[in-house]
């Protein structure tokens, strides 16, 4: 079993884009489950939502507390002590940040993880997905973490976001898809 964990913020799509992560697994005849976390229910709150996948039933039903990758849509979070708190060094990082990778795998935080970047804002702002001030990031970040996992393909992803994509399906299916070419590990 591999278990994710999404750290963002409300109003980037982090529930939304774990649930779009899921069902693209899940068209491809894994099993998965996404559920969220919600502390303060406001727009900018910090908020916690998590993906599960396996090639079996999975029968567990709690939060994950030890995941194999964490997934940050704001770098500002980087800083937040609960982000990586029983994160599995040797797994993934991938955080939505205009820095250089390089610099920041500079960081002794990231020693022993595979530190992956996309500027999902950026993105996420050349398709009109929110706005300037506040970028709706998350299926930027599905089509990143599609790349770096290669779970999916992002075929799949592009189908899972065009039929679960609140607003503008077209849109976040070119931001998934431009993320995908774009991250840097």
């Amino acid at each position: 079993m591999i278990e994710f964990r999404f750290h963002g913020r409300g109003g980037q799509g982090a529930v939304v884009g774990a649930k779009i992560f899921a069902t693209a697994l899940f068209s491809e005849g894994k099993f998965v489950q996404a559920f969220p976390f919600f502390g303060v229910e406001r727009r900018g709150a910090p908020v916690t939502a998590f993906v599960r996948v396996n090639d079996k039933k999975i029968n567990l039903r709690s939060q994950i507390y030890e995941p194999d990758h964490l997934v940050v849509m704001d770098h500002h979070l980087l800083n937040n002590t609960s982000t990586f708190k029983g994160f599995k060094k040797n797994g993934f990082v991938l955080i939505n940040t205009r820095f250089d990778v390089k610099e920041l795998s500079k960081n002794p935080q990231f020693l022993g993880c595979k530190l992956a970047t996309v500027d999902a804002s950026k993105i996420a702002v050349a398709e009109h997905l929110g706005s300037h001030s506040s970028p709706i990031v998350n299926t930027a970040i599905i089509g990143a973490l599609c790349k770096i996992t290669g779970l999916c393909s992002i075929d799949s992803v592009c189908n899972a976001i065009k039929k679960g994509a609140p607003i503008n399906p077209l849109g976040n299916a070119r931001a998934a898809q431009r993320a995908f070419e774009e991250v840097v590990i």
